[in-house]
């Protein structure tokens, strides 16, 4: 197989639209003019085509080495990953729910009323859930979920969270926001009610033993059918991650996972609990985690309408990092109070991804409005890679840009429109891993 990973490291100048390709002999001219005694900060080997030296050219750029970086000498500048199949391959929550079932840590609901645990979800999946659940345990106890007896409750919440639906096809959700909530995401950490966050932490990190021992590709048993049994960090998305931390940024994490989760896994590329932006839960005076989730902008608490998605990721970046408040986190900000960097694999990261004002990574796993913005790349300002394990091969249509690459905050689809509103045209994938 002819290799496109590995690219020269090339500087690159910076223009009005974006980090662009510059001649060989300027490279570490801003690691030489920086400060005395410096060590210039050089980004690892593995990605695809030019990735390497774009990101190369954003370290010299924005690094601590140089001394005329954007913001001045006394700013760090703001780096955001997503977390799911951006810095791992597969899903840490995921992993936790499946744990959880296959360890019978999922309590039985308030009056064994499934609707207690999401506004969205729908009288026909609450219906099945009690049936299939309702006998087994008490409210506010665990249901076994990890036993026979417990097999057709497991397969039932399983079929609930992994599918939005029902064993018999029937819609689990409805009513949400498109734009700022998936109720199918929200449903994992709402279903660590009546556990403390360091209690989940302990969950989590079972599982995440577990998922990093397994050998990749292999599933496990979780009720009566088997689910994805792996995970594993990205070598490259570390690197780059102790990098750019090496070199000044401010990293953070911004993920649709539960809280307590992804901190005990950001810790592995060296992010603390304090640069960790999961779904949060609102907690009961004894701390224990109640199924209402906490809220952003003009969202109360207990709204559960806005988390960690598309445009509630925005929001919560926005909130945390910049210190926004009010209605206004919701808002695009200006361009001193915004990340320079962003990666993420999804068109849930698409609105954090779009606020970025220096490079935007794009991991390729063929999703619609995702890749045709990455693809149209109107600024100049967007790199696409294709995963780093298990990449996927080119998708054989173009992204239907122009028609139905876009989701309203109704669920209707709609095309993909720029900053000006022009439509952006269909879009061929062109980033992939050619087979051998």
């Amino acid at each position: 197989m002819q290799s496109r990973w590995a690219a020269p490291l090339a500087l690159m100048a910076v223009t009005g639209s974006g980090l662009l390709l510059a001649p060989p002999a300027q490279a570490g001219q801003a690691a030489q003019a920086g400060e005395a005694g410096c060590s210039r900060v050089t980004v690892g080997a593995g990605w695809y085509g030019d990735n390497q030296a774009r990101l190369q050219q954003l370290v010299d750029q924005y690094g601590r080495c140089n001394p005329h970086r954007p913001g001045g000498a006394r700013t760090k500048p703001v780096a955001v990953f997503d977390w799911d199949n951006t810095v791992v391959k597969n899903d840490v929550g995921d992993a936790t729910m499946f744990w959880l079932l296959r360890n019978g840590r999922i309590r039985q609901p308030a009056r064994g009323d499934w609707t207690t645990t999401s506004r969205f979800l729908t009288p026909a999946a609450a219906t099945a859930l009690a049936q299939a659940c309702g006998p087994l345990a008490r409210p506010g106890t665990p249901l076994p979920t990890g036993t026979l007896e417990g097999a057709g409750c497991a397969d039932e919440l399983n079929s609930v969270y992994g599918t939005a639906a029902t064993r018999t096809g029937a819609a689990a959700f409805a009513g949400w926001d498109r734009r700022t909530n998936e109720p199918s995401y929200a449903w994992l950490p709402q279903l660590m009610q009546g556990w403390t966050a360091r209690e989940i932490r302990g969950f989590a990190a079972a599982a995440r033993t577990e998922n990093l021992a397994a050998p990749i590709g292999s599933a496990q048993q979780v009720g009566s059918g088997t689910a994805t049994g792996w995970v594993r960090y990205y070598d490259e998305q570390k690197d780059l991650i102790k990098g750019l931390r090496k070199a000044g940024f401010d990293v953070w994490i911004s993920s649709a996972s539960p809280q307590p989760v992804v901190e005990v896994w950001a810790k592995g590329v060296g992010i603390d609990a304090d640069h960790v932006i999961g779904i949060r839960n609102t907690t009961a005076r004894d701390g224990r985690l109640t199924a209402h989730l906490q809220g952003c902008g003009s969202v109360e608490d207990g709204a559960d309408t806005m988390i960690t998605y598309i445009d509630g990721k925005r929001c919560w970046i926005n909130k945390e990092i910049f210190g926004v408040r009010g209605a206004a986190a919701e808002k695009v900000q200006p361009a001193a109070r915004r990340q320079v960097f962003a990666a993420g694999d999804s068109d849930t990261d698409i609105s954090f991804l779009r606020d970025a004002t220096a490079l935007r990574l794009v991991v390729n796993r063929n999703k619609n409005e995702l890749m045709c913005r990455a693809y149209d790349n109107s600024d100049g300002r967007w790199i696409v890679n294709p995963m780093f394990i298990e990449p996927k091969q080119q998708k054989a249509t173009p992204y239907p840009c122009s028609t139905t690459g876009y989701v309203g905050h109704d669920g209707t689809k709609g095309p993909v429109l720029r900053g000006d509103a022009s439509v952006i045209p269909d879009q061929t994938d062109s980033v992939f891993q050619k087979g051998s």
